[in-house]
């Protein structure tokens, strides 16, 4: 049975402890040895060391590494230091993008640290009959814990006496008020935590009133501790990217295996040295492996980051960019993410008049004077530092003394001038609060409290029509207090419920809210227009959450509410089956939330989760990307994320939408344009060696045009500008093909292109010359410059000179940089001999030139024609 079905007596029967004297220094020490430490639990993490090894378990690198070893070993046979360059190029490259990857992405989890920030360092704890001072950390259950207002809840525990007790829960259950606790209460089986009124929590705090519990959970068996013990055990999902690159590796390195057993066949057959015949082999792994890509993608991301950053969204983790780009559900906790995480006064009524009225600067005489009198009867405070009103209190008194404040009556002049002479504090039994004011030398009794409760209370004023107005704001799931007031002839000698909350009359109505965020609204809509379905998860009541939902456009017609006791009694294939029906789900616990993500998960959804609370930390961990906000979001639900909003604006994850979907496209055309050239480098090589028995180009030729020329023109088409169509598109499926859309075939025939271009090349310079070199220099000039003339087409599907030839100045440094580069190893004798090129006549540099510009005609003449679609720049 749950602690919370169970009486206070029956918990400290079978704990063994006497509330009033508390558990003995014995019995506690020996308990602490049984249970532990009242602390969390840190899961494994991997040393800067291993995150840096861990970036060498991509196949593509595998082989890479293999064939340095072996080039290494061969250089050192031979004794010729210049044959080292080789080997230690490939290995230069690789060890680059290991740095860059372990520097960019840091994996280390911040979430539990964080979780035992929120632990109480200290606590008052009745030992022996005596209270006492401890650290919280040996605290054990049966320890009687006295609390109040300001207090840390240091451990989970069954209250046993509660004096107007509330405690602030929204960072474990979503409930954006403090809730209101009763030691007396009896709570059903179903109640979710938020309802839960007997029990306190760990991480939580005390706004109000006081309170006394004897512990019944400490350490990973608090409800904190089983969020942190998700967080241990959640695994982060691959992203999308992730898994597309690592098949790639997988393809790419079968290929080169293939293709390098081929060669061995041809070579063995003609009787090639051995060495000889692996170097080519080497030559083929480089050409058919596009070692840059890791690097690429890295800082293809990294730039995507900092654009992000300039757009107030903090990436943590470098592959959740492109994530977020093929988000196709976002999960959206409700309290301080779609709405504003402050009550808000929004209608009121007074018996004077016949209808509600909106709040404003400006309301009508009578609404202003029930404002003043609710204000006078709150104990809250409304201060403006710096410009932004600062709310001190309870958020029900806050929104009220706030309503009034923008009606001219500020709380400090409004005390002075009417100053409060009795009162009778709420309590949790009454739900009053009432208070006696001097004005114009009466005694004025206001009392404020549920409309029930107090109408009950009331003897005149509209109460017929003040009901029908509340289950009209009630609809509108509007919190609604009723304030009444009396005039007393004699001030009371003992002010008390019986003396002050009889005979009153009603003269208003109030009616308060969480307010949804304006651009939430907007940004629900560009979600939908986009592809995206919103699903709001909270733990607020379901008629809150749905009223809210309509009003931001998730909830719309045939959508469904369920509660978290509705989810419960579904079974996971139930789930999975109705998910796409329901678009609200309210009273979730930790646990509903990870169900969700999963059940959207196993229908192929890529699922983004918001959230701020420590409650929506499993489930932003679980989910494909998390987005925590910035301001209001706990340490706890920052350190589980991937994106942190750092304007906790919604409408931010639509621009993020925007920036990843762009981040996508711009990867894509870079892979196609790596794996174009590349494919072309493996078929220069294998025909080459095929019909001559010669390899067109060494293998640190090879190299060369895969960093100089691949990587900087590919890194400068990662910043191309992205789409103005972009989200009007739908998400693409998370199992798309990087070659959808006829990408493949497009990547295929450029590869031919630049094959056949290369190998006619080879043949003019070796024919002319008579000299391999002569062919090779000839080969190398032209598949290099052709490469980097390439990039320009690959910026879009339409035409170069319809988005303008230069406008990407980035990759207008990184193409004359790359052909600098390129005329320096072609000219500059010294560095020509390092890589065994020779000169060339005038002329057929010429011809080179002219052959490297091909692509660029091929291409243009293919948009024109609609070879190549506008739509994803993908080929018919």
């Amino acid at each position: 049975m749950e602690n919370n079905l169970k009486s206070a007596q029956q918990i400290c029967a079978e704990l063994n402890v006497a509330p009033h004297d508390g558990l003995t220094a014995a019995t506690a020490s020996r308990r602490l040895t049984e249970v532990g430490e009242n602390k969390l639990v840190q899961g494994r993490r991997q040393s800067i060391l291993a995150r840096f090894f861990s970036q060498f378990k991509d196949v593509m690198i595998l082989i890479l590494l293999i064939a340095a070893a072996v080039s290494f070993y061969v250089a050192l046979q031979g004794h010729d230091p210049m044959e080292l360059f080789e080997p230690a190029l490939i290995l230069l490259i690789v060890i680059l993008n290991a740095v860059m990857g372990t520097l960019q992405e840091s994996k280390a989890e911040k979430a539990l640290e964080a979780l035992q920030r929120l632990a109480a360092p200290q606590a008052r704890v009745r030992r022996d009959g005596q209270e006492h001072m401890l650290d919280a950390a040996k605290l054990v259950p049966g320890d009687i814990v006295l609390m109040e207002a300001g207090d840390y809840v240091p451990a989970d525990g069954r209250l046993l006496v509660s004096a107007n007790l509330k405690i602030e829960e929204s960072a474990l259950t979503g409930e954006s008020l403090p809730a209101e606790k009763d030691a007396k209460a009896q709570v059903s089986e179903a109640a979710a935590l938020g309802d839960r009124t007997n029990m306190a929590y760990a991480g939580c705090s005390v706004t109000y009133g006081r309170g006394e519990m004897v512990v019944t959970e400490t350490g990973m068996a608090t409800q904190m501790g089983q969020i942190a013990g998700m967080l241990n055990t959640q695994k982060q999902p691959q992203t999308p990217l992730q898994k597309k690159l690592a098949k790639l590796g997988r393809i790419l390195g079968v290929a080169a295996v293939a293709i390098c057993a081929v060669i061995f066949v041809i070579g063995f057959s003609s009787g090639m040295p051995a060495l000889e015949i692996f170097m080519v082999s080497v030559s083929l792994a480089v050409s058919a492996i596009p070692e840059g890509l890791p690097a690429i993608v890295t800082i293809v991301l990294s730039m995507g980051v900092t654009r992000l950053a300039k757009r107030n969204a903090v990436v943590r983790k470098l592959p959740a960019v492109e994530t977020l780009g093929s988000a196709s559900v976002i999960c959206s906790d409700k309290t301080g993410t779609l709405t504003q995480n402050r009550m808000t006064l929004v209608q009121a009524y007074s018996v004077l008049q016949d209808t509600l009225e909106p709040i404003s600067t400006d309301n009508s005489a009578p609404i202003a004077q029930l404002l003043r009198l609710a204000a006078l009867c709150c104990d809250a405070t409304v201060t403006v530092e710096n410009g932004k009103e600062v709310h001190l209190g309870d958020p029900t008194e806050t929104c009220i003394v706030a309503a009034a404040r923008k009606n001219g009556s500020q709380k400090q002049a409004l005390t002075a001038a009417y100053p409060r002479v009795a009162e009778v504090p709420f309590d949790s039994e009454r739900k009053l609060m009432s208070v006696v004011c001097q004005i114009g030398g009466k005694y004025i009794v206001i009392a404020k409290g549920g409309f029930d409760t107090l109408a009950a209370r009331c003897d005149s004023g509209n109460l017929e029509k003040a009901s029908g107005l509340v289950d009209e704001m009630g609809a509108q799931a509007l919190r609604v207090l009723a304030v009444a007031c009396k005039t007393l002839s004699v001030l009371p000698e003992t002010a008390d419920s019986a003396s002050l909350e009889t005979g009153l009359t009603l003269i208003g109505l109030v009616g308060m809210i969480d307010p949804p965020r304006e651009e939430a609204k907007q940004a629900v809509s560009v979600c939908r227009q986009a592809g995206i379905r919103p699903v709001m998860i909270t733990g607020d009541h379901v008629i809150t959450a749905s009223a809210i939902a309509k009003q931001l456009g998730i909830l719309q017609k045939g959508d469904r509410a369920i509660t978290g006791a509705e989810l419960a009694a579904l079974s996971e294939p139930q789930l999975r089956e109705q998910v796409s029906q329901i678009s609200v789900y309210a009273r979730v616990s930790p646990q509903d939330k990870i169900r969700i993500v999963k059940a959207w998960q196993n229908r192929g959804a890529v699922v983004s989760m918001t959230g701020d609370g420590v409650n929506d930390a499993p489930a932003l961990k679980a989910s494909d990307i998390g987005c925590a906000m910035g301001i209001t979001g706990t340490a706890v639900a920052k350190g589980a994320s991937d994106l942190v909003l750092m304007d906790d604006n919604f409408a931010t994850i639509v621009e993020a939408v925007r920036e990843g979907r762009g981040i996508y496209e711009n990867i894509r055309r870079t892979v196609v344009f790596l794996l174009g050239t590349n494919i072309g480098e493996v078929l220069v090589t294998l025909i080459a060696m095929i019909f001559w028995r010669k390899a067109p180009l060494l293998s640190m030729q090879l190299l060369w045009i895969n960093l100089v020329t691949d990587s900087l023109p590919a890194i400068a088409l990662g910043v191309e500008k992205i789409d103005s169509d972009i989200m009007n598109r739908k998400p693409k499926p998370r199992e798309e093909s990087l070659f959808a859309h006829g990408l493949g075939a497009q990547v295929i025939a450029q590869g031919a292109m630049f094959a056949g271009l290369t190998l006619f090349a080879f043949w003019l310079g070796g024919n002319h010359m008579g000299t391999l070199a002569a062919g090779r220099t000839m080969a190398f000039l032209v598949l290099g410059f052709s490469q980097i003339f390439h990039t320009f087409n690959m910026r879009a599907a339409r035409s170069i000179f319809h988005i303008g030839v230069f406008t990407n100045r980035f990759l207008n440094g990184a193409a004359g940089l790359s052909l600098l580069l390129m005329c320096l190893v072609l000219f500059v004798p010294p560095v020509a001999a390092v890589f065994e090129l020779v000169m060339l006549p005038g002329w057929l540099y010429l011809c080179g030139i002219g052959l490297a510009l091909v692509p660029v005609a091929v291409l243009e003449a293919a948009k024109a024609l609609g070879v190549i679609r506008s739509e994803h720049g993908a080929a018919k």
